[in-house]
């Protein structure tokens, strides 16, 4: 049976650009599935048809028992959607904008007013409800931009990289809040390039690279198929570090790819997929050493967003979204841009 968010072969180009090409996804009711991709892969096209601001060329797609293209009203009358970008009037204070959004949902004023005051208590804002959101910080705005998208309390919500420039001590309460959701039966497709982000909150995870799903599964899983453990080794001598390399790419694990060992010239960083845990570390010192060359640090990880994507598509996770971003603006329009973040 198909979930709460279900799509098959999403397809949708701006031009020469395809930003969609034959996208898949199944969200399970009151799970959390994690889009991961760099900037430009397709993430935000997505999440634009998904929430109706955007029609696909082929494919169908269903939110909440409702087609996305023949019953767009329906749909967005059973969404909440946290943008990219806080969408809040900053002439308003925080409690005229969920007032505001609660009124365009059509509460009475009463309703309206009682739950600004309950989400601006749930996400720590009543001590700046009445300022003005151009005097908040950023974290606030994310803050209230997600309150407002919750005024209703859709069962099906769609955060299009909630936390990208948060600090962490607002990352932190971000996810705090999202897992509250979860764990009240709220199903959730979150779009993010930080694996740490997927790692805390997806039950699920789909790769998504120039518009089409790569990878599918946990993030475990995905972590595994990148080598599982990365060792990393900074170099004393900047003019060691093609040896180092040389050294630790024969302690790499079977099966990786990439064409060798990773090395970060500016920081004299040297990475390379492993397998064996720790005990590896102590092999690794010995032979440096035999070859004369001086560490300053040597440590044992596990992979990033950008070990998966390079293990994956052999580049890592970079700003390449130009196209994609502009293209999915100029097609959503104005109506689209102003709707954005409810």
């Amino acid at each position: 049976m198909p979930g709460a968010i279900h799509a098959e072969g999403l397809v949708k180009t701006f031009g020469d650009v395809r930003a969609l090409d034959g996208v898949d996804l199944d969200v399970a009711e009151g799970t959390v599935l994690g889009l991961l991709g760099p900037n430009g892969a397709g993430k935000t096209t997505a999440v634009r048809v998904l929430t109706t601001l955007l029609r696909p060329d082929a494919g169908r797609a269903v939110v909440a028992g409702l087609d996305v293209v023949r019953q767009p009203d329906e749909v967005r009358r059973s969404i909440g959607l946290s943008g990219q970008f806080a969408a809040v009037d900053e002439y308003l204070t925080g409690r005229e904008n969920l007032r505001m959004v609660g009124r365009l949902y059509q509460l009475r004023g009463r309703q309206a007013k009682a739950r600004a005051g309950e989400l601006l208590e749930r996400f720590h804002l009543a001590d700046a409800a009445d300022r003005p959101a151009r005097t908040y910080s950023g974290g606030m705005r994310r803050r209230l931009d997600l309150a407002a998208a919750l005024v209703v309390s859709p069962p099906v919500m769609f955060m299009d990289e909630p936390t990208t420039g948060l600090d962490p001590r607002n990352r932190q309460q971000m996810w705090e809040v999202i897992e509250e959701l979860v764990a009240a039966g709220t199903t959730l497709l979150l779009t993010t390039q930080y694996l740490e982000e997927a790692d805390r909150l997806a039950h699920d995870i789909c790769v998504i690279d120039h518009g089409r799903v790569i990878a599918r599964g946990s993030s475990d899983e995905l972590k595994a198929r990148t080598g599982g453990e990365r060792v990393e080794v900074v170099v004393h001598d900047r003019a060691m570090t093609g040896t180092a390399a040389e050294v630790m790419t024969g302690f790499m694990a079977g099966g990786a790819s990439g064409g060798g060992a990773t090395v970060e010239q500016h920081t004299r960083r040297i990475t390379v997929p492993v397998s064996g845990g720790a005990k590896l570390l102590a092999e690794v010192i010995r032979e440096l050493d035999a070859r004369g060359i001086e560490i300053d640090d040597i440590g044992l990880r596990r992979p990033t967003l950008d070990d998966v994507f390079l293990w994956l598509t052999g580049h890592a996770a970079q700003d390449a979204g130009a196209a994609e971003d502009a293209g999915a603006a100029r097609d959503a329009g104005p109506a689209a841009e102003e709707r954005d973040g409810r």
